[in-house]
């Protein structure tokens, strides 16, 4: 049989997103739990798809063509994927996103307004490397009511045909179509033009990737771009917390975009910290570069101006001593991403400038940034973290894939009897209530 246009996946999708949206949560949550059961049900074929793409991905990082950090993201484990399907039925288990009655507004006497929820629609993804991404986006997209198109890295194109065959099965009682693979990076463009067909575009990768497709499509995007996140030490920080916070940041997972990259220390307390850290570092296997304070204390490598802007994914950390708590902030506003900073202090009043200066996403006190996450942070899992502000920001769950319908209950009124000089005028007055077909009437 001949692949599927991407525009017929397209087309398919719509279809399938309508009658999705119809769909009670019951059947949605069912479907989910159902990928979770096949997942584990299918670990072979999926740990021996995944082997495939890291054998070609080991052989393209001797080459120079891959970083160590894109290999450690594509790989799965047994262990790895009894969390992917831990992840799948904690999405299940989360409150319907869809039909809350965010607002109920009285505008006259037999004449009421609601404003619900409902899902976006059609949702493009497009990321790189981690095949996980490709079940928490599809569970998401489906107890969110949304069709959902997946494009993943050619890095783990196995383990994503693999993953996706295992989901459309699982979900063979939903609506045929509500999830759609596409692989060509030519499929990209395509996806791009459809601004009358797909309703949001959520990339995740490198800023330049990103800048990418918003500069080259109209159709709204949720960016996830880079993590250059920060741990900021104060003078009034419990140093033997600040090193088990800067650690757990920088090498519990260093692959990914909420691992540390960069670590700010006050002068004060720079030449009792960072030599414990260090040593704490080093047997880890992570490499230094700091500045030229950092280096009288501690043996490390020069940092560049382009350390200060890089996100490393690896081990790997720019050091820098700071004068005070202005000049840490001053710092990260020039150099983040606006994904997430820590301040490690005991100084409550530090702690409240340092958060309320900064314009990232995730802000954190006395904690890692690695706790920037989807699934840490109660939403079941996440489709990405969005620096921007608009429509959603940090970790996006359920609720960054939803928007919202004006429904109106009325009893005959014309806007005539609200208009001239002898015109009613409205009520507008709040009230507790949910709103459900014929809600007037019903009464």
């Amino acid at each position: 049989m001949a692949e599927k246009s991407t525009e017929s996946k397209v087309e398919e999708a719509q279809t399938a997103a309508l009658a999705l949206a119809q769909r009670t949560d019951d059947d949605r949550s069912t479907a989910l739990n159902a990928i979770a059961d096949a997942i584990l049900a299918k670990e072979d074929e999926i740990l021996d798809a995944n082997e495939r793409d890291v054998r070609e991905a080991e052989e393209r990082l001797a080459a120079g063509e891959y970083s160590r950090a894109l290999v450690d993201r594509l790989e799965l484990s047994p262990s790895k994927l009894e969390s992917i399907a831990e992840m799948v039925r904690s999405v299940a288990t989360r409150d319907d996103p869809l039909g809350k009655t965010l607002t109920a507004r009285k505008l006259d006497e037999g004449l009421e307004l609601y404003k619900r929820t409902v899902p976006i629609g059609v949702v493009g993804t497009i990321f790189e490397s981690r095949p996980d991404a490709l079940v928490q986006i599809a569970a998401l997209s489906l107890k969110s009511g949304n069709a959902v198109i997946l494009k993943g890295g050619s890095e783990a194109s196995h383990s994503n045909r693999v993953l996706f065959e295992i989901i459309r099965e699982a979900t063979d009682e939903m609506p045929d179509g509500w999830a759609q693979l596409i692989e060509a990076r030519a499929d990209v463009d395509t996806l791009l033009g459809m601004d009358d067909s797909i309703d949001l575009l959520m990339p995740r990768g490198s800023s330049a990737f990103v800048e990418y497709i918003q500069d080259n499509t109209s159709i709204a995007v949720l960016g996830h771009t880079e993590g250059i996140c920060h741990v900021y030490v104060d003078d009034e920080a419990d140093l033997e917390m600040a090193t088990e916070v800067a650690y757990d940041a920088k090498v519990q997972y260093p692959a990914v975009c909420n691992a540390v990259e960069t670590l700010l220390v006050h002068e004060d307390v720079a030449a009792e910290f960072l030599p414990k850290i260090a040593e704490r570092y080093e047997e880890a296997g992570v490499e230094l570069r700091g500045d030229e304070a950092s280096r009288d204390i501690v043996a490390m490598e020069a940092a560049s101006e382009d350390d200060w802007a890089t996100e490393y994914g690896d081990l790997i950390l720019s050091v820098k001593v700071v004068e005070s708590l202005d000049a840490a902030i001053d710092h990260i506003n020039a150099y983040s991403s606006k994904h997430t900073e820590s301040i490690v202090t005991e100084n409550g009043d530090r702690a409240s400038t340092f958060m309320r200066s900064l314009d990232s996403a995730s802000v954190f006190h006395n904690a890692s940034t690695r706790f920037a996450d989807g699934f840490r942070y109660g939403l079941g899992a996440e489709v990405g973290i969005s620096t921007g502000k608009i429509h959603a920001r940090g970790p996006v769950g359920l609720e960054g894939l939803t928007t919202y319908q004006y429904f109106l209950e009325g009893d005959g009124q014309v806007v005539g009897t609200y208009a001239g000089e002898d015109a009613k005028p409205f009520v507008h007055e709040e009230f507790d209530g949910d709103w459900t077909p014929g809600s007037l009437s019903d009464r």
